[in-house]
């Protein structure tokens, strides 16, 4: 498979609008991939919680019909990050889309785990509740969202849903970014999976971004590494080496505790 990781920066001198855009071009840009790959609450930064209810927007809004085109457009299967959504009865949630290369919604994913210790994201949105896979022609992908990353329960939910790449959109900061490659190359070793992690650049509301997307083999073997701005990680990876690798050392089949119910 062919990925790009499209590490956006979001600079508070650039409307809303105008984002949407042009991260909409940017997809555009990485047609005859097979998997697009976006950060966490772009459109407005990810930091930004003063602006979250003025921006926040219906599941089938503007970003939902931007990147459904763009989608369509570059003829990619496309992991949109995530926007504030705005529910039906006011809450708003940390929400992904993943679109099919027509441009069809196949998911949305809400982020369970609320970052900001009972300040910021913690206390304005909701928590999502729900797992979510997404079957691949090639893999199955698991939905994660930054904070999410710090939860390993959370991924071997997925795994045992049938996880088998690993995709986390994030607005991780700069002075915590041991943590997310720690983290991300963690994921992967204790799954078998890669790990697919998508971070922005630039200055949300104060606070610098990591940037350093990173894309992991199911050994923990880092295979790309962006750096800390704007631009456009690629990658080739064989999704069937996680199989592989969960044959030849199957540690996955020893686990004791935390076993999901028989299927």
């Amino acid at each position: 498979m062919h990925a790009s990781l499209i590490q956006i920066a979001v600079n508070p001198d650039e409307s809303v609008n105008s984002r949407r855009e042009r991260a909409a071009s940017l997809v555009v840009a990485q047609r005859g991939a097979d998997l697009v790959v976006l950060p966490e609450l772009w459109p407005v930064g990810a930091f930004a919680y003063t602006v979250f209810a003025e921006e926040a927007e219906p599941l089938h809004g503007p970003t939902h019909d931007v990147m459904a085109k763009a989608a369509a457009d570059a003829g990619v299967w496309l992991h949109a990050g995530s926007f504030v959504e705005r529910a039906e009865d006011g809450t708003l949630y940390n929400t992904t889309l993943v679109f099919s290369p027509q441009g069809e919604r196949v998911a949305a994913y809400r982020k369970i785990h609320r970052f900001g210790f009972d300040k910021g994201e913690a206390v304005m949105m909701g928590a999502g509740e729900e797992l979510v896979t997404v079957a691949l022609p090639e893999t199955t992908l698991g939905l994660a969202t930054c904070y999410d990353l710090r939860f390993p329960e959370q991924f071997r939910g997925l795994v045992d849903a049938g996880a088998e790449t690993l995709v986390i959109s994030a607005g991780w900061p700069e002075r915590r970014r041991s943590h997310w490659t720690l983290l991300a190359q963690a994921r992967a070793v204790e799954n078998q999976a890669f790990v697919l992690a998508a971070g922005s650049a630039g200055t949300h509301a104060g606070v610098e971004q990591a940037g350093h997307s990173i894309v992991v083999d199911p050994w923990g073997e880092v295979l790309a590494e962006a750096g800390a701005g704007e631009e456009v990680l690629t990658v080739e990876f064989d999704p069937a080496r996680t199989a592989t690798t969960r044959a030849q050392f199957p540690a996955l089949k020893d686990r004791r505790l935390g076993l999901a119910a028989p299927r």
